[in-house]
């Protein structure tokens, strides 16, 4: 690749796991290159949520954490709109990148926008065509403020194009997967946690699930844990926080088949992935790094951004439906060839090769 010599500052804005992943990833790409500050929104808060992940990813520490926490969407977004645009006063960077579609991203885009700050968006042009989500509000004003939208896959391209934004965009892969190639091998030598817990490989199956539309409804929560009941096999769940809240507040009880763990760092996470028989989630980069792991994925939502993963017949939607959960499970079985519709693994050195360039 043809290096640039422009040295410039950005700013990045985190606050869920996802993002530090990916944050790690271009912040990799950028050493040497450019002067970074790291600011995270505390969305994520929690050790295992956390913490935990800026030390195995070795992102470098946060220069500000906002604290903000749990909250309504409306009390999150809010609270970490001021709190960034104070940041922005003093910091004055050339970019700030923005990752992800959560509410993190989209205050960082608002609080950059009002300023006149170009944005970068990394893993823009996802759409799952669900305005109820919040993600996908989330993605879409991020998308229509940025001034460099990075898309991981073609699909991402049209989506944008077909929304009339064509300037700015660059097809450059997806930044996960190169995650994957450089902590795949580090988990397999590091993690413990296929001996802590016991487990053969393809011996269980892994279950998440932590979007507010599953979570916070008690028939889809009840439904999805009644699909896991009736699943022959033994399913690991880490249970995130707000779940872990709303089984309680339901009164919903665990089957004997699922075994309840803390959330997990992210290379026990990638030992779990890559050696379960099944992955069932709700999260958008679990299915995206299911794909790449080549395991097969249940997911319980009724729609997908990462709709290649589906057309390339590694991954099922069954919504938070008991019976499909179980019936898809028991008859859900990928043969086909796992195309590479992620890119090389070179998605944020294309990144930071581009901001120079701009």
């Amino acid at each position: 690749m043809i290096e640039c010599p422009r040295f410039m500052k950005t700013i990045h804005v985190v606050g869920a796991r996802p993002q530090f992943v990916k944050a790690a990833m271009v912040s990799r790409a950028l050493k040497n290159r450019g002067e970074e500050f790291i600011l995270h929104t505390g969305q994520h808060y929690s050790e295992n949520m956390s913490r935990l992940f800026f030390s195995e990813l070795k992102l470098p520490e946060p220069d500000i954490n906002l604290e903000i926490g749990s909250g309504s969407h409306a009390e999150q977004t809010s609270g970490m709109l001021l709190g960034i645009d104070r940041y922005l006063k003093t910091v004055q960077p050339d970019w700030m990148i923005v990752y992800g579609d959560t509410n993190s991203t989209l205050a960082g885009a608002l609080a950059a926008a009002k300023r006149e700050i170009p944005i970068a968006h990394v893993e823009a042009g996802l759409r799952s065509f669900n305005r109820s989500m919040p993600e996908e509000i989330n993605r879409l004003v991020s998308d229509h403020l940025s001034t460099l939208l990075f898309c991981p896959t073609d699909q991402a391209v049209e989506n944008l194009a077909k929304e009339g934004i064509t300037r700015g965009v660059h097809q450059v892969g997806d930044v996960m997967a190169d995650s994957l190639l450089v902590f795949r091998e580090i988990a397999e030598k590091k993690s413990t946690i296929l001996q802590t817990l016991n487990l053969e490989p393809r011996g269980y199956a892994l279950a998440t699930v932590h979007r507010g539309g599953n979570t916070d409804v008690r028939e889809n929560l009840a439904a999805i844990i009644d699909g896991f009941s009736r699943i022959d096999f033994e399913l690991i769940f880490p249970m995130h926080p707000r779940t872990q809240k709303m089984m309680a507040e339901f009164g919903l009880k665990i089957p004997a088949n699922l075994r309840v763990i803390e959330p997990v760092g992210y290379l026990d996470m990638l030992m779990l992935e890559s050696n379960a028989e099944c992955i069932l989630t709700d999260s958008g980069g679990i299915q995206k790094e299911a794909y790449l792991l080549g395991v097969r994925c249940i997911t319980l939502r009724e729609e997908t951004e990462w709709v290649e993963t589906v057309s390339a017949g590694w991954n099922c939607l069954t919504g938070a439906n008991s019976n499909a959960i179980k019936a898809r499970f028991d008859d859900f079985h990928p043969k086909n060839e796992r195309p590479q519709i992620y890119g090389d693994g070179h998605a944020a050195d294309k990144i930071i090769n581009i901001l120079l360039q701009n």
